[in-house]
């Protein structure tokens, strides 16, 4: 089965997120391969789909939400995963606790009505550098801070039981 992980980054996350899940499935049988969405020209090559992106302002970024719209057609009819990266892991107190509510809001944001088996949102990487001087400061405000917060085994088992519905399909 030839499964594309396709992946929108602003800066190198969430493609080291979707080259993580494309090895591990790869490791349980499957032929899968992890490419940046904009440039996949053929979406109806692939027989399922995990796709992700970074999550800015509550929402996908505009490459993974226009692949989503521009290839409806093909993903209505085959297995789809999402995941969003996001910061939530380098929140604290409040504001951890509020990331959960972000999962509908982000998946609302989509485009069309994209049908899925399951959605993840990951914790990413935060570094200072990649927020602008307000944003910083807002940022540690909130209790936020700097660093890497994947949970790769978390990945991993999620990989496992995507490999696992894919294997009875």
């Amino acid at each position: 089965m030839d499964i594309l992980v396709g992946y929108a980054t602003s800066h190198g996350s969430t493609r080291e997120i979707a080259e993580r899940l494309a090895a591990r499935l790869g490791e349980a049988g499957l032929k899968a391969e992890a490419r940046a969405l904009e440039t996949v020209d053929d979406a109806d090559a692939y027989r399922a789909f995990v796709l992700g992106s970074a999550v800015h302002g509550q929402a996908w970024l505009d490459a993974a939400k226009d692949f989503v719209r521009d290839n409806s057609d093909v993903l209505g009819g085959r297995p789809v995963w999402i995941f969003s990266v996001g910061m939530p892991g380098a929140l604290r107190g409040p504001w951890k606790r509020l990331a959960a509510k972000e999962i509908p809001v982000i998946v609302e944001s989509l485009p069309g009505e994209l049908s899925y088996r399951d959605h993840r949102l990951f914790s990413g990487v935060v570094t200072r550098d990649q927020l602008p001087r307000t944003g910083r400061f807002l940022f540690h405000l909130v209790g936020g801070r700097f660093g890497d917060y994947r949970d790769w085994d978390a990945m991993d088992a999620w990989a496992a039981g995507i490999a696992a519905e894919l294997a009875h399909t």
